[in-house]
């Protein structure tokens, strides 16, 4: 794990590579630190979600809401506030080893404006990705984040569209290659060792009602 990074580390390690000055903070004053409180986040989120990275996959057991569904459904369950992408990866009604994948289920939204899965099922065990901060991110993620937001502040910080295609590049390979090269490639292949094929067979996107 690179330990000792932080959100703002991420964003000098990018403002180095583009020459720029260091920041102290997203509210130090300078400009750099403007454009990296604004941007960062977002950038640090989407690429999270566009792989299923080892490191933030997770398991837990859903809380069942004191609410119930305005449809057919029985139950509704809250899910976590960690959760990086809207939709569980797997969905199980128990957490035995070797439990069978669960389908009969719907994300949908609580009157309350938050997140549910609706089920009619009496327990929900999902497995699904969560977001982490910057000390629990692997050296390899956190190379390609580097690159990732020297991508998005780059025309930014330096009024140069040429720096920001370069570092897109860098990170993510060409358009030819679907933004799935540079160094994401390498990242995910970094990755793969800590994959569950199984998991991976099954996911669960497609089975969404």
């Amino acid at each position: 794990m690179a330990l000792g990074d932080t959100d703002i580390s991420v964003c000098n390690k990018a403002l180095l590579l583009l020459g720029s000055d260091t920041i102290t903070s997203f509210s130090d004053g300078t400009p750099a630190a403007q454009v990296c409180s604004l941007l960062y986040k977002d950038v640090k989120l989407s690429t999270m979600g566009m792989y299923r990275w080892s490191f933030t996959v997770a398991k837990t057991q859903l809380n069942r809401d004191t609410n119930t569904p305005q449809n057919e459904w029985s139950y509704q369950y809250l899910m976590p506030n960690d959760m990086l992408i809207g939709v569980p990866e797997a969905v199980r009604t128990s957490s035995a080893a070797g439990s069978q994948l669960f389908k009969d289920w719907e994300i949908g939204q609580a009157t309350g404006k938050y997140a549910v899965l609706m089920t009619n099922a009496l327990e929900i065990h999902i497995d699904y990705q969560r977001e982490l901060t910057e000390a629990n991110l692997p050296s390899y993620f956190i190379q390609l984040l580097g690159y990732q937001v020297a991508w998005h502040i780059a025309e930014a910080i330096t009024d140069q569209t040429t720096k920001a295609e370069y570092w897109r590049n860098v990170a993510l390979g060409t358009a030819t290659e679907n933004m799935r090269g540079g160094y994401f490639r390498q990242a995910t292949a970094i990755d793969s060792g800590g994959q569950t094929p199984s998991v991976v067979g099954d996911y669960l996107l497609t089975d969404v009602r």
